[in-house]
């Protein structure tokens, strides 16, 4: 069926190289998947008044208020408190976009991909060109 034994090698070592890369970029989702399950996201209002993190997922997992709080009505905690956590959030999202970089490099798309779904669900933003 093949021509010449030559083909046949070229056509092996293509398939091995393309096994190999396979396997890389498994090896490297599995490896931005760990990392980025242990990031989080902090921030703090402009008085430090209110300091709140995120978890991976954006999730609220620490509120600390400033007994300063006190002074002030309800309305305005609250408020601190979710710009605070959108703070936070963004956050995590850099956090998240620096690993993604340094793992999967600049040249493989999953990683635009990756950033796109965080950032959507972080922030409700859906535009790709966000990350540039």
């Amino acid at each position: 069926m093949w021509a010449d034994e030559a083909a046949l090698d070229a056509t092996q070592r293509r398939l091995d190289e393309w096994e190999a890369s396979i396997a890389d970029r498994a090896q490297r989702a599995r490896a931005l998947s760990a990392r980025v399950s242990t990031l989080t996201g902090t921030a703090h209002d402009a008085d430090r008044s209110v300091e709140v993190t995120v978890d991976s997922a954006g999730q609220l997992v620490d509120l600390r208020l400033d007994e300063r709080i006190r002074q002030q009505s309800a309305a305005r905690t609250a408020r601190q408190v979710l710009a605070t956590t959108r703070a936070a959030q963004a956050d995590l999202l850099r956090r998240i976009t620096t690993a993604t970089t340094e793992t999967l490099g600049d040249d493989d798309p999953a990683g635009p991909a990756l950033l796109h779904s965080y950032r959507r669900r972080l922030t409700g933003q859906d535009a790709p060109d966000a990350d540039r």
